[in-house]
This record gives C-alpha cells, structure tokens and sequence, in this order.
C-alpha cells in the first residue's frame, strides 16, 4: 500500500491517495483516542488538520505544512505505524498509555460529601504541625479495570479471551497463545505493583477514599471535630496511632487497620 501523488495542503490530492491517508490517519485517531476522521477520498479541513496535527504530536514539527508527499518523512512514519501505541497487553502498552488514566492526589477530586469531612480533618493535622503526604484520592476507572483484568489473566483466574471490552481503552489481552498472554499481563501486574486482587469497584473509585501518610516528632496537639485539643505521642504514625484514629473518625475519616495508608468514609 502506498500513495502516488501527494496529499494534503497544495498536494495532488487524488481520491486514492487521500482515502489510503484517511484510513492510515485514523489508524492513529482510534489508537490514541480521537475522533476518526470520515474516509471519502476528499481532503478537505477534518483531513488538513488531522495531518498536521500528526506532524506535530508524532513527529514533533514545530511548524507542520500539513502535506504528505510519497517517501517523505511524514509518509514513511505514517505507514510505519509511527505514533500508535502498542495494542498487546504489557509493560511497553503500559507505558505508552499509562498518561490517558491518571489516578488523583487531589482533595477536590473527592465527593464533596466525604471532602467536607476529609479537608479540615487534615488542615488541623498542618495546622498541628504532622506532616501529611497524600498519595491518592480519586482512581481511574479505566485504571482499575485495567489492574482488576491483568491481575486476573496473569494468576490464570480469566482466559485472555474472555476480557471484556473497557470502554475508551484499546488494548488486545490475547496474545495468540496463554504463555505470551500471561506474561504480558504480569508485567502490567508488576508496572502497577499489585500485591493482592484489585477490586473494580472501590471507595477510591467513588471518590470515598484517600491514601495518605502521617507523621510528626515530639507531642502532637490536635484539634478534635468538637475543638477540643487531644495530644499525641507515640507511636508517631498515621498507621498505627489508635488515639489518632479516633480522632479521624470524629471529623468522618475512617482508618482501614489492614492498610497502612488509607482512610475512607465507612472505613473500607
């Protein structure tokens, strides 16, 4: 497959050319999550923009003349495949894709119900002088549907083939065979650091939930939900300090025990 003549702004623009350009384009468009463009052989502005628009993001040209000419570098990178990220499951899918599903540290990302209670609970921590370093909110969906499906397919809990579709997510679990479908799906399970089964539902997905570290030096005087200064000692830890979770659950913030860093609303 090639192109005869040249496509795009001031090409030749013959209708077999632009509709092998418009489907190339669109292989790129779908992979990365964009709107396709429609295939009807005519180069008009969708197609002009969506040349450009490669040349830029893909190919990095500061000022893309939005033309692909036969044998040009635009060409030659756009009939590679250039720019399309890796589709089989695995470490290299990951890391080209991993920017599209990023997880937030973010109070405001929080349901404004559990934020209500959360905000204040850790302003008077600042405010006694604990260090807070909060490490997640909010959880991508699409992020923990992509842990929950590799966890599964890597321990042999679900067949490679019977994943189902993640909307907005482009990535091919089968490999062709169950040694090579496995494997991809364990480094995914390795890049994420899964220890135990994710669920894919949870507190962190509703917004319910944050992950975050306590700590301070010397006596603690905090601030309880009634104004009532409490003090703290030891141990000096968000984990493992029980007066501390106390404390917690008085402003609405519950410690879940089994997990060091996390706190939700109902405890889970």
């Amino acid at each position: 497959m090639g192109i005869a003549n040249s496509v795009g702004r001031n090409g030749v623009n013959d209708l077999a050319d632009v509709l092998v350009v418009q489907h190339l384009l669109n292989d790129w468009l779908g992979a990365t999550g964009q709107a396709l463009l429609p295939t009807t052989g005519t180069c008009g502005a969708l197609t002009l923009a969506a040349i450009q628009s490669y040349q830029a993001r893909v190919l990095g040209a500061s000022a893309p003349d939005g033309r692909i000419d036969p044998g040009g570098r635009s060409w030659n990178a756009l009939a590679s495949g250039i720019g399309i990220p890796p589709r089989l499951s695995g470490a290299a899918w990951w890391d080209a894709n991993q920017a599209r599903f990023p997880n937030s540290a973010a109070l405001a990302d929080l349901v404004p119900a559990f934020r209500k209670k959360v905000s204040p609970f850790v302003q008077a921590l600042k405010d006694a002088g604990a260090s807070v370093t909060i490490s997640a909110t909010r959880r991508n969906p699409v992020r923990a549907a992509l842990m929950h499906y590799s966890w599964r397919v890597a321990t042999g809990d679900l067949a490679p083939a019977a994943v189902p579709a993640i909307p907005g997510c482009a990535i091919v679990w089968d490999h062709g065979d169950l040694a090579g479908s496995k494997a991809g799906a364990q480094e995914m399970v390795d890049r994420f650091g899964i220890a135990y089964p994710p669920a894919l539902t949870s507190r962190h997905i509703e917004g319910r939930a944050i992950d975050m570290t306590i700590g301070w030096t010397g006596t603690l005087k905090l601030c309880d939900a009634k104004g009532k200064t409490q003090t703290l000692t030891t141990p000096r830890t968000g984990d493992a300090n029980r007066s501390l979770h106390a404390i917690g659950a008085g402003y609405g913030v519950i410690k879940l025990l089994s997990d060091p860093p996390h706190w939700s609303d109902d405890g889970h």
